[in-house]
């Protein structure tokens, strides 16, 4: 009987000796490694792209013929190289690739105009650094990439107006870019980036107290000015605009073949934000209902966008070698034009002579190439939406 207990208790001290080196072995496996790493670069293709197909006398460096770019997994060095482009006011330029390896006269250029006011939100710039640099601290530990990342928000929140919305640009607000800006994801992008930080994402683990009651404060502005953008049409809400007006919220355009209009893409954006946040008020169900609606009855059957190969053409800032056609195919998914008008919800194009047309034929080459006049994009809402919906309006689903 002793013998017995002996055994008995010998197999379990061995059994447990064995889960916990099992343990160890799978905490080891599973510790962080930053060779192993990578961060999601994603929110930088956009200035990337333009960088090296867009020609723009605003940038200050232009890419050598097959610049290198670091891999993924460089992450100090990417961070690094983030740093280069950072103002002395704590924002961003646009349109650099963030994993260029820059040369030593690249460098000292970038160096000379640390005091540029060129700062933006457009096409991913600023809010995809400061996540960026708040993921990298959190991996290496180094302190310039925290101190950078925190300079990064201050910026964001001195930008905020006061009543919620922020501009493509701060400080140069001129022209258009003084204008809430929905476009290329600009607010929606930095409205994720102080959600995370109110989420405690652990990445953003350093950000003081202080920092985080103005982050709560500038979130909930943020919402309310999303709110109060949303556009009328005929006594309903419906979308919004790719930039509304920063004093009374009205559907404003921008560059001359973006009039304003309903936005399909950046709605859709802005709906799928809507829809991830927690406990939404009536509001809000509002807002993503009425949206929802809108672009479901927004879609287009019928038809599908082609590219075509065209003669190479080169045009004042870029060079095309493609051309997009309208073809009809009863197949197609539904699709969704990129803009529709304020007043009638027909599908808008548009020239860069700023005259409105009604079709892809209607516009010249050079945007009918260059600019994205159709999208899938709003397919994502609808993926999200039923389970958002029986969640949060089981008795009221618009797509019935």
């Amino acid at each position: 009987m002793i013998k017995q207990k002996y055994n008995n208790s010998r197999a379990r001290l061995e059994f447990y000796i064995l889960i916990f080196f099992i343990t160890v072995l799978a905490v080891i496996s599973c510790a962080p490694n930053s060779k192993n790493l990578v961060i999601d670069t994603t929110g930088f293709i956009d200035g990337a792209e333009h960088w090296y197909e867009i020609y723009d006398e605003d940038k200050v460096i232009t890419p050598l013929p097959h610049q290198p770019r670091y891999n993924e997994n460089e992450i100090e060095k990417i961070a690094d190289n983030i740093l280069f482009y950072q103002k002395l006011n704590g924002g961003w330029p646009k349109n650099y690739d963030m994993l260029a390896i820059l040369t030593n006269e690249q460098k000292d250029t970038l160096e000379k105009v640390k005091d540029n006011k060129n700062t933006t939100f457009d096409n991913g710039a600023t809010y995809s650094q400061v996540e960026y640099l708040a993921k990298a601290y959190s991996i290496t530990k180094i302190e310039r990439f925290k101190e950078a990342c925190l300079r990064g928000i201050d910026f964001i929140l001195t930008a905020q107006y006061p009543n919620g919305g922020w501009p493509q640009f701060f400080p140069d607000t001129s022209g258009y870019r003084k204008y809430i800006t929905f476009n290329d994801g600009a607010m929606i992008g930095i409205m994720k980036v102080l959600h995370e930080i109110i989420q405690n994402q652990s990445w953003y683990s350093f950000v003081d107290s202080v920092r985080r009651t103005k982050v709560r404060q500038a979130f909930d502005r943020g919402v309310e000015c999303i709110l109060k953008c949303q556009i009328i049409q005929h006594n309903t809400l419906t979308g919004w605009c790719q930039q509304h007006d920063n004093v009374d919220y009205r559907p404003q355009g921008a560059r001359t073949f973006e009039p304003a209009a309903l936005g399909s893409e950046e709605s859709a954006d802005i709906v799928l934000f809507l829809m991830s946040l927690d406990n939404p008020n009536q509001e809000v169900v509002n807002a993503v209902q009425s949206a929802v609606r809108w672009l479901n009855e927004s879609k287009i059957f019928g038809i599908r966008v082609k590219t075509i190969e065209a003669p190479t053409t080169v045009y004042k800032y870029s060079t095309s070698k493609i051309d997009r056609i309208v073809v009809e195919d009863p197949k197609a998914p539904p699709i969704w034009a990129r803009l529709y008008e304020l007043e009638t919800n027909k599908p808008l194009f548009c020239n860069r002579d700023g005259k409105p047309v009604y079709s892809l034929a209607e516009v010249e080459r050079e945007r009918r190439s260059g600019y994205s006049w159709y999208t899938y994009e709003p397919e994502s809402v609808f993926k999200e939406y039923y389970n958002w919906q029986v969640k949060w309006t089981p008795d009221n689903n618009v797509l019935k």
